[in-house]
């Protein structure tokens, strides 16, 4: 970050250092200084004495160099070295509430769906997404929320409770139990209303309330996965809870949970009109493999994103030329208790 600092003790010391060897070379030694020792010429050649003065000079050296280690280290830290990431973050501003018919002819769809879903919550960031099942009356599974573990856990639940068909269960025998407890938990609320069954339009209209931040820039969309048989007299039909969605500004798409055998038909084609009346994706789910397919295109088209404001994150770095000092710092203590030996 200043690396102005580190130049200037590199310098310093290059200076020092220059200063010192010129000082050196012209010292005069005066002759009263020198201690003269008669009969040493022959030390020249003694092998022990030789060693030992090369042995000196090259701890010399090495204290030289860890000093200049040391020193660079130090300049280094004081010139305080950082790392600069810029981060852009990108803010999902996508709302998806899946809306399940659960009503017995729509089961082995909704498990295809849920199952979907799973899947694409490792990829959602900033997204929020709830789930709202419904046959005579409805239950909020979850709200919406980018809480991907407890989504995950929750579509996990939805997946085993519905990918059996209720209708197969062994309701007197008790080997099917344990399967049915977890169906009958997962449905639980959805039957409350004793007057009539797979009420579309007011399943519809509950996941319409889903929604909150009215005033935020997000996109709203509904995936609805039933086939439009009504047993009943519901308070909303599903062209009145449509407009209802549309008043709100939320976007509806539909998977019709038929065989392509009903395709056609007026239940059928109602839900077909509604859901294009209203510029929505309509799908037959005859294939649940298919699913998969329906997802990502309406995710795909329903993706959103504000660019946030860049962000610059400086993180100080000193740990490695921290570590260069104190290993000089170390050396040159070392070498130096060496020397006094």
């Amino acid at each position: 970050m200043w690396p102005w600092v580190w130049v200037a003790v590199v310098v310093a010391v290059a200076v020092v250092g220059a200063v010192a060897w010129w000082l050196a070379r012209r010292r005069r030694v005066r002759e009263r200084d020198v201690l003269w020792v008669a009969n040493t010429g022959y030390l020249a050649t003694v092998p022990a004495f030789v060693s030992w003065v090369r042995r000196y000079r090259a701890l010399q050296g090495l204290a030289a160099v860890s000093l200049l280690t040391a020193v660079v280290g130090a300049g280094a830290v004081a010139a305080r070295p950082v790392e600069t990431d810029v981060v852009v973050d990108r803010l999902g501003t996508r709302d998806i509430v899946l809306c399940l018919d659960v009503s017995g002819s729509m089961i082995e769809y909704d498990g295809a769906v849920l199952r979907v879903f799973s899947e694409l919550v490792d990829s959602f960031e900033g997204e929020r997404i709830a789930l709202s099942i419904f046959n005579s009356s409805s239950r909020t599974v979850f709200p919406l929320t980018d809480d991907y573990a407890l989504v995950q856990e929750e579509l996990q639940a939805g997946v085993e409770a519905l990918d059996e068909d209720p209708a197969d269960f062994d309701y007197t025998g008790g080997s099917d139990d344990a399967d049915i407890l977890v169906f009958t938990t997962f449905t639980a609320g959805t039957t409350a209303n004793l007057a009539g069954a797979s009420l579309i339009g007011d399943g519809l209209a509950s996941c319409a309330l889903q929604f909150d931040e009215g005033a935020a820039d997000r996109s709203r969309s509904i995936i609805l996965a039933t086939d439009n048989y009504v047993s009943g007299e519901p308070i909303y039909t599903l062209p009145q809870a449509a407009d209802l969605v549309s008043s709100r500004g939320i976007t509806l798409h539909g998977v019709f949970g038929g065989s392509a055998r009903y395709e056609g038909t007026p239940e059928e084609t109602e839900y077909r009109q509604v859901v294009e009346a209203g510029g929505g994706l309509y799908f037959l789910a005859d294939d649940p493999a298919a699913v998969q397919g329906i997802v990502d295109d309406v995710v795909a088209q329903q993706a959103v994103e504000l660019d946030a404001t860049p962000e610059v994150i400086v993180t100080d770095t000193p740990t490695a030329w921290f570590l260069v000092t104190v290993a000089g710092v170390g050396l040159l203590l070392v070498v130096a208790w060496r020397v006094r030996q």
